[in-house]
């Protein structure tokens, strides 16, 4: 039987406090959807009614839109990142399971043996992992026909002239990325996509895109966020776990394989994994996760204006939010829930690059609202405090009287949070607390930089503190405090 993991239970202050765990579709693709829902679903259900609008202006992974329409409210989604807003789609129009491992299963018969004839080794198997150690090839595992133990073997002239097939080849799907000179993320000006890929792996890519393309929404949309979220380890960015044991002293030599982190960092030890099984691995999850999840189609409108003029649906929007709110109505937005940039935390539209690039998404990086160690960018303090500042300005023009605005927030540094302090004199907005925002898993993307606070909060304005006060229940949400949260430097 088919169940939803977007629980129309009703939420209370409990639930936001111990969030349930990562998983399904929420899991689905790498560092999309970590946020909980249960505190979006708490203040949907007690603060806004039936056709009410709720507006995100920095969406994310877009699982807010679906706790909005799941409950009958109308939805604003605004991001400057392309692939938020394919994230978001991806959510509002699940692909039925059957015609999406159908469309995997014709994918399969059509380019599988082809992809993996370029992984054949000496003796005709497929390999499933090659070990590179400073730009030479040191090792090659293939899957044994029984039982578990990897089969290693010396890298033969058969594996060399495999890879060398490939020395000059051009991706023709991906567009050419953009990277910045970023030491946060290990990026470089100068760098290619071909720096992190094998030029085989971007052979085999473009072969799974020109399949994918062949197919209608939602299954190419789905098929496309399965190549994206199994790109990572399809890269060459997967390090090699060596030196198990450490702590035991029991230190083994046995090399097993780990997993891409975040970031452009291409160890010297690393591996290069079958595409063809990175791919059918995340498939196989993602049509696990839609056979437990209720299949629902929402109507997605492609402006603003279109979704004001009804009663359902929701408007998801790639822009810069400080001009779509610009076409938002006076007093019309009974929730803003939304979780910026956190100043300088995270650079997500740069790492986001490699998804884009392959999606083939144009990105406007002049256009965030974030503060980048990237030094071509030039994207400073100065400039994200005033842009932040417009933005709450904006946010307090199109709130009812009776809305609440939700701001999860978390920087390192006053001058960061300079455009909170700034409220009362630029906007109608006022400040009544903040309780911490509880995860269920930690995530390798948290701030764990001196200074930087262990937890994110969720910062509660309102226009007429009367109104919402009258029988809130925020007081009891653990951890709730009534004035900003205390920051070191």
């Amino acid at each position: 039987m088919q169940q939803t993991l977007f629980d129309l239970n009703e939420k209370t202050v409990d639930d936001i406090s111990n969030p349930e765990t990562y998983k399904g579709i929420f899991s689905f693709h790498k560092y999309w959807g970590k946020k909980p829902t249960e505190s979006l679903a708490y203040f949907i259900q007690n603060y806004t009614d039936e056709t009410d609008i709720v507006l995100d202006p920095f969406l994310g992974s877009g699982l807010i839109s679906r706790e909005c329409l799941l409950r009958n409210r109308r939805f604003i989604g605004v991001d400057i990142n392309p692939f938020s807003i394919e994230h978001t789609k991806f959510i509002l129009d699940l692909p039925n399971p059957s015609e999406y491992i159908q469309a995997f299963n014709e994918i399969e018969k059509s380019i599988k043996e082809k992809i993996n004839s370029t992984y054949k080794t000496e003796n005709g198997k497929i390999a499933s992992h090659f070990l590179w150690k400073e730009g030479s090839l040191v090792s090659v595992w293939r899957r044994p026909e029984t039982g578990r133990n990897r089969l290693e073997a010396d890298p033969s002239d058969i594996d060399q002239n495999q890879i060398n097939k490939y020395s000059d080849y051009e991706p023709r799907n991906i567009r050419k990325s953009t990277f910045f000179t970023n030491s946060r993320i290990n990026s470089k000006a100068e760098m290619a996509i071909t720096d992190l890929f094998t030029r085989r792996a971007l052979y085999n890519i473009d072969l799974i895109i020109d399949e994918v393309e062949k197919y209608p929404d939602p299954i190419k949309r789905a098929l496309y966020l399965t190549l994206t979220s199994s790109s990572g380890q399809m890269s060459s960015m997967v390090f090699a776990i060596t030196g198990r044991g450490k702590t035991k002293n029991l230190v083994s030599e046995k090399i097993e394989v780990g997993s891409w982190v975040i970031g452009f960092w291409k160890p010297n030890l690393h591996f290069e994994i079958n595409v063809w099984n990175c791919f059918e691995s995340r498939a196989t999850k993602l049509y696990k996760s839609l056979q437990d999840t209720l299949i629902k189609k929402y109507t997605v409108h492609d402006s603003i204006d279109s979704l004001l003029k009804v009663n359902n649906g929701a408007a998801i929007i790639h822009a810069n939010c400080l001009l779509s709110l610009k076409e938002i109505p006076d007093k019309s937005i009974k929730l803003i829930c939304t979780d910026p940039p956190h100043s300088d935390r995270i650079p997500y539209l740069e790492l986001s690059e490699l998804w884009n690039s392959i999606l083939n998404k144009k990105v406007i990086f002049e256009d965030e609202i974030i503060v980048s160690n990237a030094k071509e960018r030039n994207k400073k303090k100065p400039s994200y405090i005033n842009d932040m500042t417009l933005f709450i300005s904006e946010s307090s023009r199109v709130l009812k009287d009776d809305g609440l605005f939700l701001l999860y927030y978390n920087a390192r540094d006053k001058q960061s949070w300079k455009f909170m302090e700034l409220l009362s004199s630029t906007s109608n907005l006022n400040y009544i607390g903040a309780f911490p925002m509880e995860y269920s898993a930690n995530s390798v993307v948290q701030d764990n930089r001196k200074g930087g606070m262990k937890t994110d909060f969720v910062l509660v304005m309102v226009k007429n503190k009367s109104i919402i006060m009258e029988n809130h229940e925020l007081e009891k949400l653990p951890g709730w405090i009534s004035y900003l949260p205390k920051i070191e430097s």
